[in-house]
């Protein structure tokens, strides 16, 4: 039996390095389309996003708290759940991030929770009705995040229909600028909030808390950790979202940031977490579709596509399969 003290170190540390996980790979959320636009410089970019990422872990708690307990009961769960929980998400994390492809954070944690839940005891400590909201809003916000783009990018092509395309350029360059630091603001906000979560879900379990209150120094260092794993940046990912999804210009980047950093602060004030990735991924195709159907290259979309299907089966089964092996040290 391993001591308590040592477990929840043990747990905090996992769900820190998943934290870097999660800013390395979804660096590109923020930053892909203004690299790709070539309106900022990688690495400029990517420091923007880091810091603006630490700014966003402070505009809620709101999510963490339904990370924290709203999809397993935080006193009926051990640490070693989160311990698989987190080891599963993070492996996942690390390899797509490796193979280039976006993946959502959200739905790995949560798919490796309901696994490594599961194999303790069950379907009785998973709490169904906020597992289902979370996916409905998983599934909602990529076709919102397409849907606002396309009706921006058609706004902006009527308004601008008649002006060079030297000029246009000239206006939208300064406002990707500020939607890239805006998208990268609510990727802290919504991103960060679920490590916190997740550690705070660990606190209660163990005893360590009464309750799901977020300590400031999980608050501090959530923020601290994913803003590193963004500086540090998934370069691989970045080029697929930002140069090879589909062509893109500054109005284009301009929409799609907006869009989805719109939809992401929004849900992330009233508490549902999404998936960051899933939006500004949905938001990208929709500047695409506003040209022409084959302005989005569909062929890696399809691949994105796939990993996000298998993302939450995929978490389930490794966590599940993790929490057998971890149980031996209980």
């Amino acid at each position: 039996m391993l001591d308590p003290v040592v477990l929840i170190v043990f747990v905090v540390v996992l769900a820190l390095i998943f934290d870097f996980t999660n800013g390395w790979n979804d660096s590109a959320n923020a930053v892909a389309t203004v690299i790709g636009t070539r309106t900022m410089t990688p690495i400029k970019a990517v420091l923007m996003a880091a810091v603006l990422n630490l700014a966003g872990a402070f505009f809620s708690t709101a999510v963490a708290k339904m990370i924290g307990g709203g999809i397993v009961d935080p006193h009926n769960v051990t640490m070693l759940v989160i311990a698989a929980t987190l080891i599963s998400a993070t492996l996942w994390n690390a390899v797509m991030t490796i193979f280039g492809l976006p993946v959502s954070a959200s739905h790995g944690l949560m798919g490796s929770l309901i696994g490594a839940a599961f194999a303790y005891k069950g379907l009785a400590v998973i709490h169904m009705n906020g597992v289902m909201l979370i996916l409905a809003a998983m599934l909602i916000s990529p076709l919102l995040g397409g849907v606002v783009s396309y009706s921006m990018m058609k706004v902006i092509r009527a308004w601008f229909a008649n002006q060079p395309q030297s000029r246009v350029k000239r206006i939208f360059r300064p406002l990707q600028v500020f939607s890239a630091g805006f998208m990268a603001f609510s990727h802290g906000t919504a991103d960060a909030q679920k490590v916190m979560g997740i550690i705070t879900l660990a606190l209660v379990a163990g005893g360590f808390l009464p309750s799901v209150e977020v300590p400031f120094w999980v608050i501090l260092s959530s923020g601290l950790v994913m803003a590193l794993g963004t500086a540090y940046g998934g370069w691989r990912v970045i080029k697929t979202l930002g140069m090879r999804l589909n062509h893109l210009e500054t109005p284009h980047g301009f929409s799609a940031e907006t869009a989805a950093a719109l939809i992401l602060t929004t849900v992330a004030r009233i508490g549902v977490p999404v998936s960051t990735t899933h939006t500004i991924t949905g938001a990208i195709v929709g500047v695409g579709l506003s040209q022409r159907a084959k302005g989005v290259r569909w062929g890696i979309a399809g691949k994105i596509l796939y990993a996000w299907i298998f993302t939450l089966p995929g978490t389930a089964l490794m966590a599940y399969l993790l929490y057998h092996v971890l149980s031996v040290l209980e």
